[in-house]
């Protein structure tokens, strides 16, 4: 048993060419699952420890981060929101046979990220003050942290292909080598942000930019790494120059569903920035707090968002292969075990919420509003299991309007003015805010279970 377990694990984590609609849906779940849950755990593990060596500059230096993040959201969004569109045209043309219909799909997908990522660096850079101005920054953040988001906003490029190119390996099934990719991005990363903050060695002292700069050089590794495998010509995404000739009706399809995959995530990173905007009002230690624990927090919904990229994969290939009831099917286990994972964390942050926060900043303001900020928003993670996975089987399908239009509801017509009206209209403080992320989230997860089940998503046409 332990040797076959072992084997299967292997098996995954080599990864290659692989017919998944072929296999047993549980085989299947697992073996993409297994790189892509490892690849997001490594993610996760950036995020975390990116911000223990920015906490160790003080607490400007993790709200410059918190502010920073909430706006480059923005471009996560369109980077998300294009993967989405670019995982389930590829994964459909796999499911169909089609590789060489699924590198035209890839190829003109990249046209696209690279035509955001720059329109979306230059607006940023140029205008970095006037962001971190409209965002709560007060006069010291904005003067200690403008080189950091100006570098971040400069560099977008690599996260936007990074996301991306990822998507599309993923989208063809071959999820280990996006694994590969993100731990060798997020590695070197890891290594260089001690060194390029504090100075370490032949390093100079950059501050909190050096974590910036770490990003970009750890990213765009993983970026020349990705290209290198799709034109290799060994791996199922094999792409050479004619693909990259533009073939306008895959290009108007890949925006069509890109744009409202985009929306999608840009409506619940905008109701992000309204929320991070509330809790700037109550000052630098609320606002590092918040970050803090919306980071940890990430360390767990990631590997969770990796189960829910199985699910969108398998639906994806499981419909160009003429196999719908396999699609729901993927979805509604790959569902349920992202939920045991996230019951058995809820329980884990609840109990432990005050020492975990006092790890990245033990000062007292901060321990206590990220404490409370991770035991609330815990609260809601059986749901939150659902809504990701669900959410991804929607956009696995090609059906990314289904989502956008209950993040729309959720998060504009429902999150932010019960977070306002409980922070402020009540005075709750920043706990008003954790209980609206609650509701909305959960609220999403509801909506996504009662139209899954309506099957309207089967007959999607990408």
């Amino acid at each position: 048993m332990i040797k076959r377990t072992i084997q299967f694990i292997l098996q995954a984590l080599r990864g290659g060419e692989q017919d998944y609609t072929h296999l047993p849906i549980r085989r299947a779940i697992l073996l993409l699952s297994i790189p892509m849950v490892l690849e997001m755990v490594m993610e996760s593990l950036f995020a975390v420890v990116d911000v223990f060596f920015v906490a160790k500059l003080g607490i400007h230096a993790v709200a410059t981060v918190g502010l920073t993040e909430s706006v480059m959201m923005l471009v996560y969004s369109m980077a998300i929101g294009l993967s989405a569109a670019a995982t389930a045209m590829v994964a459909r043309r796999i499911g169909e046979g089609n590789k060489d219909g699924a590198a035209t799909a890839a190829a003109q997908s990249i046209w696209i990220g690279l035509g955001i990522s720059i329109v979306l660096g230059i607006l940023g850079y140029l205008f970095t003050p006037q962001i971190l101005q409209l965002l709560g920054g007060d006069e010291q953040l904005i003067r200690e942290g403008q080189g950091y988001t100006r570098i971040m906003f400069a560099g977008n490029i690599t996260v936007m292909l990074l996301f991306l190119l990822n998507a599309i390996f993923r989208g063809a099934g071959d999820a280990a080598l996006a694994m590969r990719s993100l731990w060798l991005a997020n590695g070197i990363n890891i290594i260089l942000d001690p060194c390029l903050i504090m100075g370490l060695g032949p390093f100079p002292e950059m501050g909190i930019e050096g974590a910036a700069v770490a990003t970009l050089i750890g990213r765009g590794t993983g970026v020349l790494y990705q290209f290198y495998h799709m034109f290799g010509g060994k791996d199922i995404i094999r792409l050479s120059r004619r693909h990259f000739i533009v073939v306008k009706e895959v290009t108007l399809r890949l925006l069509k569903v890109g744009w409202n995959g985009a929306a999608q995530y840009l409506i619940a990173s905008a109701s992000w920035i309204f929320l991070v905007r509330i809790i700037a009002d109550f000052g630098p230690a609320a606002l590092a707090g918040y970050t803090i624990s919306i980071r940890v927090i990430i360390f767990t919904i990631l590997p969770a968002w990796g189960m829910a990229n199985a699910a969108s994969t398998l639906v994806g290939q499981h419909l160009g292969a003429k196999q719908p009831e396999k699609s729901e099917a993927a979805a509604w286990i790959a569902s349920r075990y992202a939920m045991i994972f996230m019951l058995i964390v809820a329980v884990i942050y609840i109990s432990l919420a005050g020492p975990i926060i006092a790890f990245f900043d033990p000062t007292p303001d901060v321990v206590l509003v990220g404490s409370q900020s991770l035991r609330i928003i815990s609260l809601g993670y059986i749901f939150y299991a659902y809504g990701m996975v669900l959410s991804q089987a929607f956009n696995g399908a090609g059906d990314t309007r289904t989502p956008m239009y209950l993040n729309l509801i959720s998060f504009w017509l429902v999150e932010i003015p019960l977070a306002w009206y409980l922070a402020i209209g009540i005075e709750w403080g920043p706990t008003g805010v954790f209980f609206a992320v609650a509701f909305a989230e959960s609220l999403v997860a509801v909506l996504c279970i009662l139209l899954f089940r309506k099957g309207r998503w089967k007959a999607t046409i990408i």
